[in-house]
C-alpha cells in the first residue's frame, strides 16, 4: 500500500510521487555533456529524491533515456 511521504526521499514502490523521468532525462543529458547544473528549490520539492533516482539511473538500475 503506497503512502504520502513528507520527510526524506520517496521510494516509488512505497510512496506516491510525481513522475520525474523527464527531469531525469534532462539532467542525464547535462551530465553526459559534462555541463554544470543546479537543483535549487524550496523544502519538499523532491531534491533528495531526484538525486537518489539520478544516482540509480547513472548506475544503470533504472531506465533513463540519455
Amino acid at each position: 500500500m503506497r503512502r504520502f511521504r513528507v520527510t526524506g526521499p520517496c521510494i516509488p514502490e512505497k510512496h506516491y510521487m510525481v513522475n520525474i523521468s523527464g527531469k531525469l532525462d534532462k539532467i542525464v543529458e547535462l551530465v553526459n555533456d559534462e555541463a554544470y547544473f543546479t537543483i535549487n528549490r524550496a523544502r519538499q520539492y523532491g531534491k533528495t529524491t531526484t538525486l537518489h533516482e539520478l544516482k540509480k539511473g547513472l548506475q544503470g538500475t533504472i531506465s533513463v533515456q540519455a
